[in-house]
């Protein structure tokens, strides 16, 4: 006779406990030749960052209100999914790739489309990337070095920035990691397989943000066929293995797009010619390059001269517009690679650290001086990729050098890094010298005081653990402060800036801001209204973009660079009899129609795409969408640059002429199903 717990197809509950106990200790503990504090430390490295990202995550309402919208649109069709189309109807997509779309699309048709389901996945691309960058640095370094890097990329004002908000660069940082780790693992044993994975993950930041994640690719392959333990001919055949897995996998998405007949698919946002090939290589490509861009709003620089994107040269990364987003650890890194290299300079050919040395070095060495350089569009939060490198540098060359301290030059290393980081945070902090003034005087103290020990190491040992806790105080101190002012700020339009109010040219709290610039129904969800950062903010000149004041900075319609939160009664209007009607209504760029398009629910016609200068619908083409009863209304007052030479402008003038104006919510409203007579 059986009792119950012997019962048929039941095995005994002890054992099971035990096992669930054990791996739960396993956990905790991590690998049994790990330190007992590494696991531990680990998850509360995790969870701060997790809170750092998500707490009060919904403050910023609809973020890039430009993605948001493409994301609303996603919900209602797979289409507009597939191709990243700004509006539900596929007039036109976005002037990125889908994929870090795709990753908010998921989330919203799971949770629907609010603040949490939009921002909530980049979070997790954050804290992802902190746990990927600590397993990357760990494997050949040990735990400290990877917890130390892990901290540094969590605590990076861009990067709290950007994994708080819907921009593509979150996904970007995540896989480029991702590639770094795989690169790390292939060139241990020759691997083929996880240098497939690593060419895969570039492909995939490719359908993120295109050429940019391509950066990365040249130090990479040099890497691999420097440090491989393979001889040299597999290593070639590895890499044009690698090269022909980065095609496909970015490569497969492009072909489909540039083989469906353009009838039957949304123009492509970005381009001049509804071309996929002409948006990657040139608005999104070499343009960024050269300045040639195509359909910009703005020309690109000149080599070493101020321009409408900043001045160009070594010093921008330095400058007052990225400086205080990305460069506290900036000069510690450079010092510490050099320092890490001619240490390591006569290991073998396949030295496993000196090769992961060299990749996060070519990564930041080369990524540095294409942003440095580069003459045409490029904002300050696109600095963010540059973080994980400098956390790996840092937290391997600062772990390495404290091992090996006895040696004059490693004492060196540390003394120099911590002595020049708490000089250029002190500076750093003087851009904002109104806020927390006394920080500045702590870290430079700190900094200059934990240097001196260290250069004395020798003669103090005794004091040696206080000594290097008061050296990362001193290194972590002031972007901590300026990440967790960041976290605790709402940001919203197109060009967000970390730190405080000031900190930036580009606009502090807001990015772009104005009165008018806040999400439409953002803030927390269930909650109508949303939040509208303070007024001011940088406001390019009125000549180039059109409409007065310049984006961000009026119109009910919002701006360029900022969309609004339109009426209720303008929503109604929109929403009455919208199932008759391919587009509610049409705007004259994508965030003079984005916020709209949210708060109604409908699909708008975004003329003339991001920045309005898209050359589509042609006058033609709308006229005809107008006689075929397609639109409702069209909207005016919208700050895309416009222009009568545009056929934004051209569009504006044919509706002002044809139709009666009338005034809802603030905005120029006509109606498009009825002509003046």
């Amino acid at each position: 006779m059986t009792t119950a717990g012997e019962s048929l197809g039941t095995r005994p509950t002890t054992p099971f406990r035990v096992d669930v106990a054990s791996r739960a200790r396993a956990l905790v503990r991590g690998r049994v030749d790990d330190p007992a504090w590494a696991r531990p430390a680990l998850i509360a490295l995790l969870v701060a960052t997790g809170l750092l990202y998500l707490v009060d995550l919904a403050a910023s309402g609809w973020a890039n209100a430009f993605y948001t919208a493409a994301v609303q649109a996603s919900t209602k069709s797979w289409k507009a999914f597939f191709f990243g189309s700004f509006d539900a109807s596929n007039f036109i997509t976005v002037d990125k790739p889908p994929a870090s779309l795709w990753v908010m699309d998921i989330s919203a048709r799971l949770f629907g489309v609010n603040s949490w389901s939009i921002l909530v996945p980049q979070a997790l691309e954050g804290v992802a990337s902190v746990a990927l960058l600590y397993a990357a640095v760990k494997r050949w370094f040990g735990p400290a070095a990877g917890l130390l890097a892990g901290g540094i990329l969590a605590l990076t004002p861009v990067a709290v920035l950007i994994f708080r908000f819907n921009n593509p660069d979150a996904l970007l940082t995540l896989v480029l990691i991702g590639a770094g780790y795989a690169l790390t693992r292939s060139v241990e044993r020759a691997r083929t397989s996880w240098l497939l994975l690593a060419a895969s993950l570039i492909g995939l930041g490719f359908l993120t943000k295109m050429l940019q994640a391509l950066i990365v690719v040249p130090g990479f392959a040099l890497v691999y066929l420097l440090a491989a333990p393979t001889p040299l001919r597999r290593r070639v055949v590895q890499l044009l293995g690698a090269g022909v897995a980065l095609v496909v996998s970015a490569g497969w998405w492009v072909a489909i797009v540039a083989l469906w007949p353009a009838s039957s698919r949304p123009y492509i946002g970005g381009s001049q010619n509804n071309s996929i090939l002409e948006l990657i290589f040139g608005y999104n490509g070499l343009g960024r390059l050269t300045g040639n861009e195509a359909g910009s709003v703005v020309d690109g620089g000149v080599a070493g001269q101020a321009s409408r994107w900043g001045p160009t040269g070594i010093g921008r990364l330095f400058g007052s517009e990225m400086g205080t987003q990305i460069s506290w650890l900036l000069p510690a890194a450079l010092l510490f690679l050099i320092a890490a290299l001619w240490l390591g300079r006569r290991a073998p050919r396949t030295d496993i650290r000196r090769a992961a040395v060299l990749v996060w070095g070519s990564w930041l060495v080369v990524t540095g001086l294409v942003f440095s350089y580069a003459q045409g569009i490029i904002h300050p939060y696109y600095t963010v990729v540059l973080a994980p490198a400098i956390g790996a540098l840092v937290g391997i060359g600062a772990t390495w050098a404290w091992k090996r301290r006895d040696l004059p030059v490693s004492r060196l290393a540390l003394a120099s890094a911590t002595a020049v980081s708490s000089l250029w945070a002190y500076h750093l902090l003087g851009q904002t010298a109104d806020w927390l003034p006394w920080l500045r005087y702590l870290v430079l103290i700190a900094g200059l005081g934990a240097a001196a020990i260290l250069a004395a190491l020798p003669m103090l040992q005794q004091v040696a653990p206080l000594t290097a806790m008061l050296a990362v105080v001193a290194l972590l101190a002031a972007p901590a402060a300026y990440a967790v002012q960041t976290a605790s700020t709402p940001h919203t339009g197109a060009l967000p800036t970390a730190g405080p109010s000031g900190s930036s040219t580009l606009g502090g709290r807001g990015g772009f801001g104005g009165r008018n610039g806040g999400p439409g129904f953002g803030g927390r969800p269930g909650f109508r209204g949303g939040f509208a950062p303070p007024a001011g903010g940088f406001a390019p000149p009125t000549g180039r973009f059109g409409g007065a004041g310049g984006p961000g900075r009026g119109g009910a319609l919002g701006g360029l660079l900022d969309s609004s939160t339109p009426s209720a009664a303008l929503v109604a209007l929109l929403r009455q009899d919208a199932n008759r009607y391919t587009w509610v209504a049409a705007a004259v760029g994508a965030n003079s129609a984005a916020g709209v398009q949210i708060a109604a629910g409908e699909p708008v016609m975004a003329i003339g795409g991001f920045n309005g200068t898209d050359p589509t619908p042609t006058l033609a083409q709308f006229e005809q969408d107008v006689a075929a009863g397609k639109i409702h209304y069209f909207l005016a007052g919208g700050q895309g640059p416009g222009g009568g030479a545009r056929e934004s402008g051209s569009i504006a003038t044919w509706v002002a002429a044809h139709f009666t104006a009338r005034t809802v919510g603030g905005v120029t409203v006509y109606d498009l199903t009825s002509p003046k007579s």
